[in-house]
């Protein structure tokens, strides 16, 4: 027919198909781990914020008590989910002791968790982070502890099992003092997540993974910095376990 012009419809080849397929494949190698650092990156500044504050409650705390630091003769305060209690009225937070979850009307788990602690959990007991023991028990009781004092302190009645308020006054250099840390190396690790202790052989025994990584801690003058556990000086199990650095509150954590 005259006049009747014919359009040719184009289309991909399947090379052309398999180039466009390949090129995205390579922005995604790219680009995901790019999204997962700064995905990671904002939950880092969020577990920090959350050591700001909690370093702030502390010093709150002491203010209030004539300079004294929790102590509530538990022994085993440096858990979590047990020092989180006597700073509660100053973190806002406004939980009660007996409620059910953090996802209760008691209130929120922001400040509690690290948003990258996999392990913790959201429950009524979980904590991301820890206190320091040498900040309610002595210099000469720190020297004579070791990590099976400080996790068996009412089993097996040693130097930890009797707490001794410590006060501001005590604390030799307060840069360079641990007061509060995560628990866990959420932030970098090679490997799992570990504690400070690593991945335990038995209760009194630390793994070998014990050095790994680096967490974030506040430090007693209250400012917050990322550790690499290496930098941490060494307990007297060999471990980057700041509740039992030599000297206590009378030592250093870090040069």
């Amino acid at each position: 027919m005259k006049g009747f012009i014919q359009c040719k419809r184009s289309a991909f080849t399947l090379i052309e198909l398999l180039v466009v397929i390949a090129i995205i494949a390579i922005l995604a190698a790219i680009l995901f781990p790019v999204f997962a650092q700064a995905r990671e990156q904002a939950r880092k500044t969020t577990c920090l914020s959350n050591l700001r504050e909690m370093g702030t409650a502390m010093q709150m705390y002491v203010q209030d008590y004539d300079g004294a630091y929790p102590n509530l003769g538990d022994p085993y305060l440096w858990v979590g989910r047990r020092f989180r209690w006597p700073i509660m009225p100053y973190l806002g937070v406004g939980q009660r002791q007996q409620a059910a979850s953090f996802d209760s009307a008691a209130g929120q788990p922001s400040i509690l968790l690290c948003p990258s602690d996999t392990i913790s959990g959201n429950g009524f007991n979980a904590t991301s982070y820890g206190y320091s023991a040498s900040f309610y028990h002595t210099p000469d009781q720190i020297n004579a502890m070791h990590l099976g004092n400080l996790r068996l302190a009412l089993n097996d009645p040693g130097p930890g099992a009797v707490c001794v308020t410590q006060t501001e006054a005590n604390v030799a250099f307060p840069s360079q003092k641990i007061l509060l840390s995560e628990f866990y190396n959420s932030h970098q690790h090679p490997r799992s997540l570990v504690g400070y202790w690593g991945t335990l052989k038995d209760a009194r025994t630390p793994g070998n993974d014990r050095w790994e990584g680096a967490r974030l801690v506040t430090f007693a003058d209250g400012h917050v910095k990322f550790i690499q556990a290496g930098k941490i000086h060494p307990s007297p199990d060999d471990c980057p376990d700041f509740h039992l650095t030599h000297d206590g509150l009378a030592g250093k954590d870090v040069d």
